[in-house]
């Protein structure tokens, strides 16, 4: 089945589906010409406030162009942002695009991460890509320095530090302008070897999804957008960066660290802001709701937020109602509980659930879905169900299949891959001819993810890759992750579960690796013994393995989501002394 949107009405912004700059250069144009004093964004840090009309910020790019083109840059070179969330990173990217080279901003380094692979992951970057500048702090220079010497391709390494005030930013918006076709920048995707991925996205692009993805949430003039979200990540960089900025909607912005160290920060922003517009990953959702203290919402208001987008993570039904009750009392309406689903490779969205309207719920027979992936409807019976939320329906100039595994169209209800092709797409994967062939083919991306269609919108259940099958059963890691993820000792959010080969019985085992915040035996053994109860409770099936790891054992992605291939791998060879291939 193929379900294809009708374009909704033309927007009073910008960027809308019927008319609009060609670029995005063209488009910062148009700010300065109509809004140069309207503020843009408002930075929240740890030390402070700081407010920046569109003038001021365009400015600071300026600047950012003009140091790039003395170290040499041109356009179409690539250029790696190794920046903390702020404004400079915000500065560096547009910087890079005025002079019409590519940016792309990398993951910071953080104490959670390893130094010495995180140093390994930025050369492989750098190596791969044939980056041409990788901009950072000084503090960084020395260590980036070590390890990207000898790499023929790269002509410099800029420290912000010693970045002087200087550049017109006239002389860059009067120059000849980029084509619709050619590259604005790279989304990395993330992946657990490296970031070798790099999304390519043309202006044109990123365009048409903002115009789709505007009309499609009625994204208004005087809407607030509030984020924390990572800007390496295509969330935070399009929803709560590049859209907001684009449109002329004033973006408040914090880094995810501010977020994660005090949650409160951005229920602050919507009260004093009057925010209306938030973006969060499904497990954000669960953070917030036990991590906030009632008594320190005392006067917050947070009737302003039409919309709170879930998106990024499966959609768990349970997240929104926690959530929901939670912030009740504080004026948050039940339906501004949203959901999208989103992806690198169509720049942002490719479905939205219809704002102003809670997402429509799914309830189906787990046994049905498990054994024979099928979505059918519960019939009221006792049998176990599972209760699935809409992801809405494609946006403007987006089309969706169901595809089995020869890709060919899967009826309503039947769970497969999904496929997209749309007006907003990669152009391809940065010098990945061979990646770029294997994902677009007849000009549709197969996504891996799994799913199903019914009434006209999507429904997701996993990824292709990810999905355990014992005896013929389909297990969903995400089912496991979800039903163990609260037991006490385990670490909030450091959870993965994935299948390994059971060759004498021809079918997979379960296994499940834990971070626990104890090395107390007895609870070792507590928490072994409630996460084999919680999994024959939610799949019918046991758990083979169980192993429980100390802080830092388990691998993430570049957008900091557990890596469960590269976890999978390393269970295997280092638990189990098995290769891949064994």
């Amino acid at each position: 089945m193929t379900i294809t949107p009708t374009a909704p009405h033309q927007l009073p912004l910008p960027v809308s589906l019927e008319h609009r700059p060609d670029t995005l250069i063209a488009c910062a144009r148009y700010l300065i010409e109509h809004m140069p004093d309207r503020t843009a964004v408002t930075l929240i840090e740890p030390d402070g406030t700081q407010a920046l009309t569109y003038r001021a910020f365009f400015e600071r790019a300026g600047q950012y162009a003009r140091a790039l083109e003395k170290a040499g840059i041109r356009r179409g070179d690539l250029v790696v942002l190794v920046l903390q969330h702020g404004g400079e990173v915000l500065y560096a990217f547009w910087g890079a695009m005025l002079l019409g080279a590519i940016p792309s901003i990398m993951p910071f380094l953080t104490p959670k991460l390893d130094p010495e692979h995180y140093f390994q992951s930025v050369r492989q970057l750098v190596a791969l890509s044939e980056v041409r500048a990788v901009i950072t702090y000084g503090e960084m220079m020395s260590a980036l320095s070590a390890r990207l010497e000898g790499i023929a391709t790269l002509a410099a390494i800029l420290n912000i530090d010693e970045l002087q005030p200087e550049g017109d930013l006239s002389a860059y918006l009067g120059r000849a302008p980029s084509l619709p076709t050619d590259t604005a920048f790279l989304q990395h995707s993330s992946g657990s070897t490296g970031l070798q991925k790099g999304v390519m996205l043309a202006h044109g692009a990123v365009l048409n999804q903002i115009a789709a993805y505007s009309a499609a949430i009625g994204l208004r003039p005087d809407d607030v957008v509030v984020s924390w979200l990572p800007l390496y990540h295509d969330m935070g960089l399009i929803a709560g960066f590049i859209m907001p900025i684009v449109q002329g909607v004033h973006l408040v912005l914090m880094s995810p660290f501010h977020w994660v160290r005090d949650p409160l920060v951005l229920l602050r922003a919507i009260h004093e802001y009057r925010g209306t517009l938030c973006w969060l990953p499904n497990f954000a959702y669960n953070f917030m709701a036990t991590r906030v203290r009632k008594a320190a919402l005392d006067g917050f208001d947070l009737s302003s937020v039409r919309a709170l987008i879930n998106c990024s993570e499966p959609v768990r039904h349970e997240s929104h109602m926690l959530f929901g009750d939670f912030y009740a009392p504080y004026g948050l309406e039940r339906r501004a509980l949203q959901t999208c689903y989103a992806m690198a490779e169509n720049t942002f969205a490719v479905t939205q659930s219809q704002v102003g309207i809670p997402p429509r719920l799914d309830v189906i027979d787990r046994r049905t879905l498990m054994e024979q992936g099928i979505a059918r409807p519960s019939d009221g019976s006792d049998g176990p169900t599972v209760v699935m939320v809409s992801c809405g329906r494609p946006i403007a100039h987006t089309q969706i299949r169901i595809v089995d595994a020869e890709r060919r169209d899967l009826p309503e209800r039947h769970v497969g891959e999904v496929a997209l092709r749309s007006n907003c797409m990669l152009s391809g994967y940065y010098r990945r001819p061979d990646a770029t062939a294997q994902a677009l083919q007849d000009g549709w991306y197969f996504t891996g993810d799994l799913g199903y269609l019914a009434d006209g919108e999507l429904y997701i259940t996993g990824r292709k890759k990810d999905l355990i099958i014992v005896g013929g059963k389909n297990i969903y890691p995400q089912d496991i992750e979800n039903a163990i993820n609260d037991i006490k000792g385990v670490h909030p959010g450091r959870t993965v579960a994935f299948g390994v080969p059971n060759e004498d019985l021809g079918t997979e085992d379960i296994a499940i690796v834990c971070e626990v915040d104890t090395q107390d035996p007895q609870e070792h053994g507590r928490i072994v013994r409630e996460i084999r109860a919680r999994v024959v409770q939610t799949t019918d099936t046991t758990a083979r393995y169980v192993h429980l790891v100390g802080p830092k054992w388990l691998l993430k992605t570049s957008s900091g989501k557990i890596a469960r291939a590269a976890n999978r791998k390393k269970f295997m060879e280092q638990v189990l002394g098995l290769s891949e291939g064994d």
